[in-house]
């Protein structure tokens, strides 16, 4: 899919609506580094500022066109490697020449899980995120119990009323079917009278 490069305004409109937008940087032989959308030469730093920012840039060399993004992607990380000897640790840097994309998709995929432990273990040390996480899992733990319970009550409930069935028990007191019996009697003895 062919990336698109446009002006200031049209760049700041698209940011608002969430549009990936790639800002277009000219590298020119003396090594200068020319941003097209502010039109003036940027620094490394300033570069490695906007990646932080979640923006995205193509660099091309301004006599060729070729496309020289990876090399200055590159470039910004050995910068700051230079100023921060933790940037990247060696044992990773060793690894990425060795074993190339194959280490970059592996360690995209840990990054992330690292990520979201480091997240999680972030969000148990708050006091009442743990505390609310702790009563959701006793909450969910009872309300497993009282499901049981509910199901076995259930289960008891329709033993009784198959057992009750299959012996002709109606499942009511003599008290009752005799009243039944009774008022049975009563409205038939009435409807004799009547007739």
């Amino acid at each position: 899919m062919p990336q698109r490069v446009i002006n200031k305004g049209v760049f700041a409109a698209m940011r608002q609506r969430e549009v990936p937008v790639i800002r277009l940087v000219k590298r020119y032989g003396s090594r200068k580094l020319y941003d097209t959308e502010e039109s003036r030469y940027v620094s490394l730093d300033e570069m490695a500022g906007w990646i932080r920012e979640g923006q995205q840039i193509k660099v091309v060399d301004n006599t060729t066109s070729e496309d020289v993004t990876a090399a200055t992607l590159i470039q910004i990380i050995s910068e700051q490697g230079r100023r921060n000897s933790s940037f990247l640790p060696k044992d990773v840097l060793h690894e990425l020449i060795r074993r190339g994309e194959e280490v970059v998709q592996t360690g995209v995929g840990q990054l992330q899980s690292g990520v979201d432990l480091l997240l999680r273990a972030s969000v148990d040390r708050i006091g009442p995120v743990k505390k609310i996480r702790e009563e959701t899992s006793r909450l969910r733990d009872r309300l497993d119990e009282l499901e049981t319970a509910l199901a076995q009550v259930e289960a008891r409930r329709r033993f009784d009323e198959e057992e009750q069935a299959a012996s002709g028990d109606t499942g009511r007191s003599e008290d009752e079917q005799e009243d039944e019996s009774r008022s049975t009697a009563s409205v038939a003895g009435s409807d004799k009278g009547e007739a």
